[in-house]
């Protein structure tokens, strides 16, 4: 009854308009409510583009359906997640596990750049299979948005475990989440963009990918980084990105011109 009433009376902070002023005029949280949103788009760039070739086998006035239906559904799956993770998060092991499959992650994207790259998202760019379980259990149209639907979970899943490293706060989570998650729907193209223009900002995403798996494993032990002095440390790490890149845009001028 106690992991109930935990659930219960964290998604009744969804309603404490207290909270609602306390977050939305502090400084500290929009900034990280940004950082989230960063965060998705970075991350989560090229899954839009994915999800636009699984509904390119419909018809160009349903396309734009399935895909809205699919979004409402990412948002419920993220006010779930969100509201079951905010009291899951503070059991030691959730932080231990959350800790380990993030810093997975950074760690595997370092790997695969090591070795070249891999193109991810290859197999999706085929499309649906038309003969797939869930179109033949739900027919084209509605077996197309059950399909886009798991596919936003499968997405998800990575961004709201960092969001939970970010911050504690639900209002940071839900507005960074859910703004986050138009975000990667609507500009996808403008962070694609950004990202061939600024390659090593994807680089810099995994990075902090890492510091978030660190300072939610520190949380095991009681050890934890005020949310100013980490909004300060991804400052630092965006403004380092920036350095970097242009001292190697200079390094390849330099190469060019002395070619």
């Amino acid at each position: 009854m106690s992991v109930l009433q935990g659930i219960i009376d964290t998604y009744a902070q969804f309603f404490d308009l207290d909270m609602w002023g306390r977050v939305l005029t502090d400084p500290v949280s929009w900034g990280l409510i940004g950082t989230l949103i960063i965060l998705e788009g970075l991350l989560s760039a090229d899954n839009a583009l994915v999800l636009a070739v699984m509904v390119k086998h419909l018809p160009p006035e349903k396309r734009k359906k399935a895909l809205f239906y699919g979004l409402i559904g990412a948002y419920v799956f993220r006010f779930i997640a969100i509201g079951i993770g905010v009291y899951l998060i503070e059991l030691w092991w959730v932080k231990v596990l959350g800790a380990g499959y993030l810093a997975w992650l950074s760690i595997k994207y370092f790997i695969d750049k090591q070795k070249g790259g891999e193109d991810e998202g290859e197999e999706e760019a085929e499309g649906i299979n038309q003969k797939g379980l869930l179109i033949r259990m739900f027919g084209t149209f509605w077996g197309t948005v059950a399909s886009v639907e798991l596919m936003d979970i499968a997405f998800s899943v990575d961004s709201v475990l960092a969001a939970f490293g970010v911050s504690n706060e639900v209002w940071v989570l839900l507005v960074g989440g859910m703004l986050g998650v138009l975000m990667m729907r609507g500009v996808a193209g403008v962070f694609l963009t950004l990202i061939d223009k600024v390659p090593e900002l994807e680089t810099s995403a995994y990075i902090l990918i890492l510091i978030i798996s660190v300072k939610m494993f520190l949380g095991v032990f009681d050890i934890h980084i005020e949310s100013l002095y980490f909004f300060i440390i991804l400052l630092l790490t965006f403004g380092a990105t920036f350095i970097v890149h242009f001292m190697n845009k200079n390094k390849e001028g330099s190469k060019e011109r002395n070619s």
